[in-house]
């Protein structure tokens, strides 16, 4: 989630204290996002400066902050766009494996077989996490949980891709010189 367009999302309900944004923040992403409060005031000036927020002096001389109609307007752009079809972000789970490639297929294989054992292991413990938030209570939390636990089945099959592909790709690779060495022998 983008910062900015979180808080556009918390200023929708009602005008907000700063810090009070970046409580909420926090809380509407299951506490997975913490915010520096320095953060949320930089983007703050940005948005007032873009005209997506005006500010006012609220109580003990502290900025109060609203979105304007042309923030509202931004918000519902973001609430109504859909993921492009672009180069995915970078990814250091993907950039491991694309790199370990070049360093040959020994590499690569071993690079993808200790990212799967770990990726397990943490999709145990996410899991287990997610059977002790069973109760329901704090939503946001259990759906950060969720969205945790199938990027990790997400990761995982990918790896299984990676892998069944060098081992496609080198065994094509050894097929066409073994091929190559038969007719030159010929």
């Amino acid at each position: 989630m983008a910062v900015r367009e979180g808080l556009l999302a918390l200023l929708q309900a009602e005008p907000h204290y700063g810090y009070q944004l970046k409580t909420e923040f926090e809380q509407a992403t299951g506490g997975v996002w913490p915010l520096n409060v320095g953060q949320v005031y930089t983007t703050l000036d940005r948005l007032e400066r873009d005209g997506l927020v005006s500010v006012r002096t609220g109580v003990d001389d502290q900025k109060l902050y609203s979105i304007t109609l042309a923030g509202a307007s931004a918000l519902g752009d973001w609430w109504h766009a859909v993921p492009a079809d672009e180069p995915p972000p970078r990814d250091e789970l993907m950039l491991k494996v694309l790199m370990a490639i070049e360093d040959g297929e020994a590499h690569a294989l071993d690079v993808v077989t200790r990212q799967r054992a770990a990726l397990t292991e943490l999709l145990q413990k996410r899991r287990r996490a997610r059977s002790g938030e069973s109760d329901g209570s704090d939503v946001a939390a259990l759906l950060v949980t969720d969205a945790l636990i199938v990027r990790a089945e997400a990761d995982l099959r990918w790896l299984d891709v990676c892998e069944s592909r060098i081992l496609s790709m080198n065994a094509g690779t050894h097929r066409t010189r073994s091929a190559h060495r038969t007719r030159s022998t010929k």
